[in-house]
This record gives C-alpha cells, sequence and structure tokens, in this order.
C-alpha cells in the first residue's frame, strides 16, 4: 500500500498510464499533470508495459538479497531448541551461538508461539495463564522468600509410562499398588532467584518448619545471613502452625500470607515450581523414584551458579550474591 504523501496510487498510476498509452499525451506533459517526475513516470510506463497492469500493483520492500540473513541452518536450531527445549530467547541465544534479538526475529518470522501461550510440559499451545499487573523485585537478598509445595506423582521401580510408553502401563493399572507422591518443599529469594528445594514425603506443619530452618541454613551458607519476610500461601501447614511460626520467629522474620485464591501473589516460587517440573521432574526418563531425588541436588547447583535467568539479564542467581 502506498504511503499516505505518495504522488501515485494505483489508480493515479493507472491514470497516468491512460493518458500516455491511449490518449497518446507524451511522458513529460503526464508526469507534470500528474506532479512526479519523468523518471517516476518512465518507471511505471515500463513496468506497465512489462507486466501489465499488475506492474502498476506496489512491490516489496524486501531487499532481493540479504547476505547477513541467519543462515537456514542456524535457523532450525532455533527452531529445533525452541521445540524441544521451550527456552525463550536469552536461553536459546547463548546456546545457539547468535544475539538474543535475532532469536527473537526468527521466531517471530516464522510464527512460534510465545512461551506464555504453550503448555510447559506438553508444548502444546494452551490459554494464557493469569498474571499481575504489578511486577515487584526487593532491593537486597534476604528481604523477602518464597516458600511453596509441589506435589509430583512417584515413579514405579523400571520406569513409569514414560519409560514404557502408556499402552504398556495401562493394562495393569487397577492391579498395581499405589506407590504414593513425592512433595518438593522450595523457597526462593524475591531479590537474586537463589532457590532451594527438597523431596520430602508429606506437607505437614512440623515437616514445612524443618524445611524452612534447613532452608534457611542453606540461604545463610550463601550469604544471606538475615531473613526478613516469609512469604506463603494460606495451606493449613503455613497458617495454623505452631512450628512455622516458632521457626520464623526465631530468624526474626514476618510471616506474610498471599490473598486466597491469588498464587500469582507468590509468583516467584510459582514459577520456579514449572522450572522445576520442566527442567528436573519430567526433562529426561529415570528409572526409579530414587533416581530422580538424586537428580534434584545438581540440577539445583547448576540453576543456582549456571543456569541464565531472564529476569537477572541472562545471569545466574549467584551473580547477585
Amino acid at each position: 500500500m502506498s504511503h499516505s504523501n505518495a504522488r501515485l496510487t494505483f489508480h493515479g498510476r493507472r491514470l497516468l498510464v491512460q493518458r500516455v498509452r491511449e490518449e497518446g499525451w507524451a511522458i513529460a506533459h503526464a508526469a507534470k499533470a500528474q506532479g512526479v517526475s519523468r523518471r517516476c513516470a518512465h518507471r511505471w510506463i515500463s513496468r506497465y508495459d512489462q507486466h501489465g497492469e499488475t506492474g502498476l500493483s506496489d512491490r516489496s520492500s524486501r531487499p532481493h538479497h540479504q547476505p547477513r540473513r541467519t543462515a537456514p541452518a542456524t535457523e532450525q536450531k532455533i527452531l529445533h531448541c525452541r521445540r524441544k527445549r521451550r527456552w525463550g530467547q536469552d536461553g536459546i541465544g547463548p546456546d545457539v551461538g547468535v544475539p538474543a534479538r535475532t532469536v527473537s526475529r526468527v521466531l517471530r518470522r516464522h510464527r512460534m508461539p510465545y512461551l506464555s501461550e504453550l503448555d510447559p510440559i506438553t508444548g502444546e499451545v494452551i490459554r494464557a495463564s493469569k498474571t499481575t499487573a504489578v511486577r515487584y523485585e526487593r532491593d537486597a537478598p534476604g528481604e523477602l522468600v518464597h516458600m511453596d509445595v509441589k506435589k509430583i506423582g512417584k515413579i514405579p521401580d523400571g520406569g513409569g509410562w514414560r519409560a514404557h510408553g502408556r499402552e504398556a502401563t495401562s493394562a495393569d493399572k487397577n492391579k498395581r499398588e499405589r506407590i504414593g507422591y513425592d512433595y518438593i518443599h522450595s523457597m526462593v529469594d524475591d531479590h537474586c532467584r537463589l532457590a532451594y528445594s527438597e523431596v520430602l514425603p508429606d506437607e505437614k506443619a512440623a515437616t514445612c518448619a524443618e524445611f524452612l530452618a534447613r532452608a534457611a541454613d542453606y540461604f545463610a551458607a550463601h550469604g544471606i545471613d538475615q531473613i526478613e519476610r516469609v512469604m506463603t500461601d494460606n495451606h493449613l501447614s503455613y497458617k495454623n502452625s505452631h512450628d512455622v511460626a516458632t521457626v520464623i520467629a526465631d530468624l526474626g522474620a514476618r510471616h506474610i500470607l498471599i490473598k486466597p485464591h491469588c498464587p500469582w501473589q507468590n509468583g516467584k516460587v510459582e514459577r520456579f515450581n514449572r522450572t522445576l517440573a520442566t527442567d528436573w521432574a519430567y526433562r529426561r526418563v529415570y528409572s526409579s523414584n530414587a533416581d530422580r531425588a538424586a537428580a534434584l541436588a545438581p540440577w539445583l547447583e547448576y540453576y543456582n551458579t549456571r543456569r541464565r535467568h531472564t529476569a537477572l539479564g541472562g545471569l545466574p542467581p549467584t551473580s547477585r550474591l
């Protein structure tokens, strides 16, 4: 489409051709009548002679040659990394060896859906979850920590359906002994995103309190000596627990409860739970529950010291300590 200040639209070009080719006007006179240069008039007459009336339409401004465009092989690596790992541009760029902005352009050029539109496990397009309009970050480590529990099913010895397929495991589904769940307790610092997690057998009040004490020791070992506030949801193990209240008081901290049914207010640990599930719990096939539990500590070390965090400008959490 012609820009707003163009002297010739499609109909103006057709009038120019009509005056020159049908009415016998000189090109110079037709150009002057329509307020364009002779060179411009000659160009549109030439295009009409070569392509007919379709030659009077606007052409794409895309250059014929783009020697600096990202190589097709690199684009395929970017797309494969997005589909396989479901990373953002800040994670794919350093892995493939191109700037993050280049990754973004490639993803948009190929109409890849945004991560917020994808299911984090399956990669299928889903409706985006609710987000809060108010984003915040504490000024220093220890000012606020987020705590939560994620429940995941245990893996039977020899592997579950991810190892053998659903068809192989559905036949004796009702015959198998129920093996229950693991409870992943996690704490995340609001400022630096340092995280600590443990696989525990339940989410009772005493278990939550003991985890909080160990998590505080872990944070202290990494330089966060003082925790000022502990944010949790309204689960009874947090809200009505004397054990949890005692540990928080011993830390000299204050307990903050989020608004009921508003998990996004505890969003930093909720987002960490999603990363925990996609990058640790379901990233690869485990042969037993013990194998998955043993892989948590190495993954946490990687998360805290090497994994690039978008909110930290592509740096790991320990970069802020």
